[in-house]
């Protein structure tokens, strides 16, 4: 049976093109693209001249039986976005069912995510997170999604376009606290790549002023009800200031893998005391 192979594709700098999706993008039969045009212009970095058949929310119920006739004639063929991973946001669910539906195997071809950049770029916690996608726009909806973010046990990764995200930075400001963490990550991977870190009034303040431009993402925090309690945290420190390490890694290693709060952590590094042990600098 031929294969189905959904190739990820760089956010920004073309660089980051895996050399397998190269390879597979070279190799199959026909690439069903999100927006032909913009991955023409890849093909054409990379001097690849497989066929392009248009695959996007509009039209992908129909294009499904057209990817069926390329994978049931013997011949491989790749689904892409405009960048990034495909079905994230993006068009491809229904051709995979298919395709899997006809016993053909569908092959992920790992790569660049902006959900992920964003995530490890972000200074948050990244154990454990949501990603949620475009937020609705109004309505019971929103209302659901925001309320959602402001009770989640885990880091929330969002999509938001320009013009609307001053508007959710506020709404999420009323929903989670001003002082809730977030990081709004701006056209990641390109020569004019912008972490903007800090708390949702912060946030606000500063897309209030500054109009934004290009391809946005947002990571927020999770809800301090999330974090484990005092007792665990102060017993994971403990144990790594008593087997010697240094205050600040302690801060940092409770950051990331409890989802503390750095603040939180530091103050409860700072006040565990370990008879006997190493734990000071």
């Amino acid at each position: 049976m031929a294969t189905l192979y959904l190739v990820s594709t760089p956010i920004g700098n073309l660089s980051d093109l895996s050399a397998r999706a190269a390879l597979v993008l070279r190799e199959v039969e026909r690439i069903f693209a999100e927006d032909t045009r913009r991955t023409g212009r890849l093909l054409q970095h990379l001097g690849v001249d497989t066929r392009l058949t248009s695959l996007h929310q509009h039209n992908e119920a129909a294009r499904a039986g057209r990817v069926l006739e390329c994978l049931e004639s013997g011949h491989d063929a790749a689904v892409v976005s405009d960048a990034g991973t495909p079905l994230v946001s993006d068009p491809g669910a229904r051709v995979v069912d298919a395709a899997l539906e006809a016993g053909h195997d569908v092959v992920p071809v790992p790569g660049p995510s902006a959900v992920l950049a964003a995530l490890v770029g972000s200074g948050l916690p990244a154990d454990r997170f949501a990603f949620l996608g475009f937020a609705p726009r109004k309505g019971r909806e929103r209302r659901a999604l925001l309320q959602r973010v402001a009770r989640s046990h885990e880091t929330t990764v969002l999509f938001e376009a320009p013009g609307r995200l001053h508007r959710l930075l506020t709404d999420l400001e009323r929903a989670c606290g001003s002082g809730r963490r977030v990081a709004v990550a701006r056209e990641m991977t390109k020569l004019h790549e912008e972490f903007v870190r800090g708390t949702l009034a912060e946030a606000r303040a500063h897309f209030g002023e500054r109009a934004p431009r290009g391809e946005l993402t947002l990571v927020v925090d999770r809800s301090p009800e999330g974090e484990p309690d005092e007792s665990a945290v102060r017993e994971r420190a403990a144990e790594l200031l008593a087997g010697g390490t240094r205050p600040s890694e302690a801060v940092r290693e409770l950051t990331a893998r409890l989802g503390v709060s750095r603040n939180r952590a530091y103050r409860i590094v700072h006040s565990t005391v370990v008879p006997d042990g190493p734990g000071t600098e």
